[in-house]
């Protein structure tokens, strides 16, 4: 004996219609006690540690803000740092050029002063030299000539008598 059971979607037999109740009851129950609890906890775990992911990127977006302005004064504190020293070298540099050219204007200075009384000193003994030299020659040729004319002994007497005598009066 077989049973037909006429399973027709368009007319449900009370029978199953209420052990299908009871069986999605229990079945509800049971996923409320033991699934949907634990999946709504971890639902809000999930959207806590999301709100938590949030807010700290939103603290470093806000800190690298910080760090990007505080990059920025840092800059132009550099900027202006290195154009100072730039300033600063380039008038050492000046004063420095300035004061090597006051030497090397002082050094030619002294060394034309030095040159030209160099020069002078030369001029001088070549004066002196040319004065020696003319003295001795007018010496040899008074030598020679007044040899020549005082070859007699007489004569060279009466010179000197007469040199004497001018020396007497002047």
């Amino acid at each position: 004996m077989l049973f037909l059971v006429d399973f027709s979607v368009i007319k449900p037999e009370p029978g199953l219609l209420i052990w299908t109740t009871i069986i999605f009851g229990l079945f509800w129950f049971l996923m409320s006690r033991f699934a949907f609890k634990p999946i709504g906890e971890s639902l809000k775990k999930r959207e806590l540690d999301i709100q938590n992911s949030l807010d700290e990127a939103k603290k470093a977006r806000e800190e690298m803000a910080n760090l990007q302005a505080e990059n920025e004064k840092l800059l132009a504190q550099a900027r202006e740092e290195r154009s100072q020293i730039l300033k600063e070298a380039k008038e050492a540099k000046d004063e420095i050029i300035a004061e090597a050219k006051e030497r090397a204007n002082a050094e030619y200075k002294r060394k034309v002063e030095s040159a030209l009384q160099d020069i002078e000193n030369q001029k001088q003994a070549a004066l002196v030299a040319l004065k020696n030299q003319a003295g001795q020659m007018a010496i040899e040729i008074a030598e020679k000539v007044l040899h020549k004319e005082l070859s007699d002994k007489n004569a060279q007497e009466a010179y000197a008598k007469s040199l004497a005598d001018n020396i007497k009066l002047n």
